[in-house]
């Protein structure tokens, strides 16, 4: 029976490249001269450490530039709001990835209520789509393509 599975995914070197660009950048911007600038990742959260806050909205809109030059949708990147003590500003920005369950069953119940001849099911951080014909699941494909949901969306393990 021909299925597919949708899940939100990054590609982690890809973070990893953009993270290094970024920190390449701010260590000879002459702006950032003098100062202890520069981003680490841990996992999925990218730690950001300057001196003041607009210097942290600058590493903030260079890190989104590199994360968009590498092919990174910025919808799954959420920033926290700023930390600043005395000398230091610090922010962290998440790299948000998986079909939790509130989206995975708002995934599901929107390919129910287009009646199409399919099933959706949530296996963990992803929805399976299942069908009797290819052409029913490429219109979930292009249904779900044109829906408003908050994560990228990618359609993996097409099989006939």
């Amino acid at each position: 029976m021909p299925s597919f599975d949708v899940v939100s995914e990054v590609d982690h070197h890809e973070v990893a490249n953009a993270v290094d660009q970024a920190n390449r950048e701010v260590s000879t911007r002459f702006d950032f001269k003098g100062t202890d600038s520069h981003y680490e990742l841990k996992d999925n959260v990218i730690a950001m450490t300057t001196e003041s806050d607009f210097q942290l909205s600058q590493m903030l809109d260079i890190l989104y530039s590199k994360l968009a030059k590498r092919g990174i949708d910025l919808a799954c990147v959420e920033a926290d709001e700023p930390v600043i003590m005395a000398k230091t500003a610090t922010r962290n920005v998440t790299i948000k990835e998986g079909i939790d369950t509130d989206l995975g069953k708002k995934i599901v119940k929107q390919i129910k209520a287009a009646k199409l001849k399919v099933q959706a099911s949530i296996q963990g951080d992803q929805v399976r789509v299942t069908g009797k014909k290819r052409d029913d699941l490429q219109q979930t494909i292009a249904l779900l393509k044109g829906e408003e949901i908050e994560l990228p969306l990618q359609f993996k393990n097409f099989r006939d």
